[in-house]
Formats: structure tokens, sequence, C-alpha cells
């Protein structure tokens, strides 16, 4: 695979982030996703060694990570980009934050950090992505949000209070 040079790993890179700061004003995440990844990406999302999320292909990807885990609960949420670097071999790295609805009283926001892997193909397509965030202070700003009146009673339902479990679980384990 021929590398790709910087400026065609940060238009890539600039249409994702696009893309998903127009996904979060819609809360409509699938959208974009055959026109940035490849047809036979894989993108995985660990959580903290509790679950790990893996979706090969498009078609996946649509299925579970933007489509089942995105679009139900996360209404309010935005996903903006603080940095992104480039490296060798078609592979860059985003820098982002998951940020819920509303501001604290002294107006900072309401997140946490995450950051991406990203590999592109020759045409610049996302071919991997590998998400990470620090499950424990997602857990935490949750925790916030509802404490302010902010987090989705369907999140807390289906995301929140399940992560906690698996958390608590591997935590007991040992």
């Amino acid at each position: 695979m021929p590398n790709l040079d910087d400026a065609t790993l940060r238009a890539a890179a600039d249409t994702l982030i696009r893309a998903h700061a127009q996904a979060s004003r819609d809360n409509e995440w699938t959208f974009f996703v055959d026109q940035i990844y490849a047809r036979d990406c894989v993108y995985t999302c660990e959580y903290a060694g509790v679950m790990q999320v893996t979706a090969r292909g498009i078609d996946e990807i649509k299925a579970t990570h933007y489509g089942r885990d995105m679009q139900v609960g996360w209404e309010g949420w935005t996903f903006p980009y603080l940095g992104v670097y480039t490296g060798s071999e078609n592979r860059l790295i985003t820098h982002w934050m998951n940020r819920g609805p509303g501001e604290r009283s002294g107006g900072s926001y309401y997140e946490t950090p995450g950051v991406s892997f990203i590999t592109l193909d020759d045409e610049a397509k996302i071919i991997r992505q590998f998400d990470l965030f620090d499950l424990a202070h997602q857990m935490r700003l949750c925790d916030e949000l509802e404490v302010a009146g902010l987090l989705s009673p369907t999140l807390k339902e289906n995301w929140v209070q399940p992560m906690k479990a698996r958390l608590q679980e591997q935590l007991a384990s040992h």
C-alpha cells in the first residue's frame, strides 16, 4: 500500500471531523459511513476490558457502533476533536472529547477525553479504527450529568448501568 502524504491524511481526518460534527447536530450517525470507511474496515471500540465492540465491514459499523450504540440516548452529546496527529504507513491519531449536554455552573463542559487510532487505505478510506477512552471517568461524568438532571434515562438504562455492572464485576473478580 502506498504511503499517503500528510495533506491527504489530514484531509481524511477533516472529513471525519466534519461528519461527526454533523452527526452530533442531527443525531444520525450512519450517513457518512459509506463515504469514509472502506467496505472491509474493522472498527473496534474497547470499553476498559469489560466489553469490546468490533464491527467488520461498513454494514456492521452502521448496525452496531454508529447505529445501535450512538443513536439511542446520546442526544445532546457532541464529540469535538482537539487534535489530529499524522504518522507513517497511512496512520493517524485523533484526540476528541465525549462531551455531555449542558455546562457546569462555572462554564466548563461535562466531558471526558478519547483517542482514535486510524489506518487509511490507498484511497484514504478508513480500513482500521481503534477507539479508547477512560470508562471510569465516563461513568463519573454520567453520574455528574444525572445529578444535574442532564443524563438521558435511556442512556442510563441501556448503557451506563450495564457498564457500571461490568466494571464492578471485573474489579470484584480479583
